[in-house]
């Protein structure tokens, strides 16, 4: 039976609603995680062969046992299943879990559902051109300036550049500049939409002094191209139809369209480059693109938190990352706190020399570098679980020694402890059955607090690269995919993982800290 306070202290838990019920939830994703193979596994539950009953997620069958090719590894069950044995037999099926991707399986590329079409851009190229003129506007030297001022090529040298143009007074102050040999920032000129001249945009580079002063200046001619003439149009191979829109499509001659239907049929396979065509003296550039697996890859189909880099669920990867942070954590907290309590006790309780001695002990133990240790370590033995959780315990259970030396030092000179003493008892009795029952306050608060602490360090580690090895399923593994990428999958579901365990392990701190408060309400006077 609960003695009254404890009761008491459950009781108020359990006022705490939001603390009870971040409990419930926690539990039940830990005791879900410790049986993850039932509901997120690559084996199937139950496999019917041939009058008989298997179950690939508790025992292990080989390859022979379904195929009778004599091979003793692994099946593949997914393949098997898609085999005429199971897939033209209704006597043997296979039942896989809810989510039927394992934390190590590679997805093929081949299987993951995506838009089967290309998508083909038709871009007008703009025309450019330069003219070299003198400090009269006479123009000197022209590269494929003809249509710039709609004459040919042979008639545009000698001709004034302002027949034509009618420019700003900062380009003219910008020319002379340049003709006076002065240095000059870069200049540009768009004309407006209704000025009368095509749209153009004059540009003049940067100039530096030179030993002597120029005799002409280049002036750099863009045509300026409206949204209008973009078109983007559709290839769907189910039907070998071509969805056009505007009126480029048919403006092109029949060369020109079997060319791009050639290579819209050949974008199904490969990548393939970039056409460019001419039609009525106009350049156009066709860009064909399709959506290609290549892993990490978005979230489609039945992937829906989507695939990491090496094409793994990552669903399947987070929950397996439940497991693995909760039970680190939970292993951590525990292991800390037992070193921590057995330490802070038998120094608070001889206090003396003792309790000097191993003070500065302590000390020196906690200046000591964890992560170089932890780098040290591992690069000699290897990173592992067993590893990583020995090099942590190490330093984490200095910070319960000092609560639990504090509150052994508060309780020796007790009353109840006094009466032990007389009467006897060994100190380990004394300390064990009759001290620490009354100091479990710290660690009662404390140990969700830990929990979150050891959950975040595991995840910290993982994202550096000094934590658990691959292929282990970690959330700070898959945050580090993310890194400098515009993968949002990879970084907005692991980190929501992360967030909500985070989340309800203080909100579980908070309730028994609560419940442990002695005062329900304080105020200040």
């Amino acid at each position: 039976m609960l003695d009254p306070i404890t009761r008491k202290r459950l009781q108020r838990f359990r006022e705490y609603r939001r603390a009870y019920y971040s409990l419930l939830i926690i539990v039940f994703l830990y005791l879900t995680s410790l049986v993850a193979e039932v509901f997120v596994n690559d084996s199937p539950l139950y496999v019917h062969y041939e009058g008989k009953s298997y179950f690939p997620v508790l025992f292990f069958y080989p390859e022979d046992t379904f195929t009778g090719n004599g091979l003793l590894t692994r099946p593949d069950y997914k393949t098997i299943n898609a085999s005429s044995a199971f897939a033209g037999n209704e006597d043997n099926f296979m039942i896989f879990p809810l989510v039927p991707f394992g934390p190590q399986e590679i997805i093929k590329a081949a299987s993951i559902p995506v838009d089967n079409h290309v998508d083909i851009l038709v871009q007008q190229e703009p025309r450019v051109a330069s003219v070299n003129i003198d400090a009269g506007f006479t123009i000197r030297r022209q590269q494929r300036a003809a249509w710039f001022f709609r004459n040919d090529d042979e008639s545009v040298e000698g001709m004034n550049f302002l027949n034509n143009y009618a420019v700003p007074r900062a380009f003219t102050e910008a020319l002379a500049l340049r003709f006076a040999n002065q240095p000059a920032p870069a200049y540009s000129y768009s004309y407006p939409p209704d000025e009368a001249v095509k749209q153009v945009e004059l540009s003049l580079s940067p100039y530096t002094p030179r030993s002597r002063k120029p005799e002409t200046v280049r002036v750099l001619l863009r045509e300026v191209i409206g949204e209008g003439l973009e078109q983007k149009w559709i290839y769907t191979p189910e039907d070998g139809q071509l969805d056009t829109t505007g009126g480029l499509w048919d403006a092109f001659s029949s060369r020109h369209r079997d060319e791009i239907l050639a290579q819209a049929k050949a974008r199904l396979l490969s990548p393939v480059a970039t056409q460019r065509l001419e039609h009525a003296g106009v350049n156009y550039r066709i860009k064909f693109t399709r959506e290609d697996v290549r892993f990490p890859f978005r979230p489609v189909g039945p992937h829906l938190f989507g695939l990491d880099d090496t094409g793994r669920d990552v669903l399947a990867r987070i929950f397996y990352g439940l497991r693995t942070s909760l039970n680190f954590g939970l292993l951590l907290v525990v292991t800390s706190m037992l070193i921590g309590t057995m330490i802070g006790s038998i120094q608070g309780y001889y206090g003396g020399r003792i309790d000097l001695t191993g003070q500065r002990l302590t000390e020196i133990w906690e200046a000591l570098p964890f992560l170089y240790v932890l780098i040290l370590l591992g690069s000699v033995y290897g990173r592992s679980f067993v590893l990583l959780l020995v090099v942590y315990g190490l330093f984490n259970w200095i910070g319960i020694s000092y609560y639990m030396r504090a509150e052994f030092l508060r309780l020796r000179n007790q009353q109840f402890v006094e009466a032990a003493q007389c009467l006897g008892l060994p100190d380990q009795k004394i300390l064990f059955r009759h001290i620490l029952p009354n100091a479990l306050v710290p660690l009662t608060t404390f140990f969700p607090f830990s929990l979150v602490g050891a959950i975040g360090t595991l995840a910290a580690l993982d994202y550096l690269g000094f934590g658990l090895p691959p292929p282990t399923a970690s959330w700070g593994q898959l945050l580090a995919q993310a890194q400098g990428q515009a993968y949002w999958w990879l970084i907005l579901y692991p980190s929501l993982a992360l967030f909500l365990v985070i989340l309800l392990c203080v909100f579980i701190g908070e309730g028994v800290r609560n419940a442990f408060d002695p005062r329900k309400f304080t105020r200040l006077e």
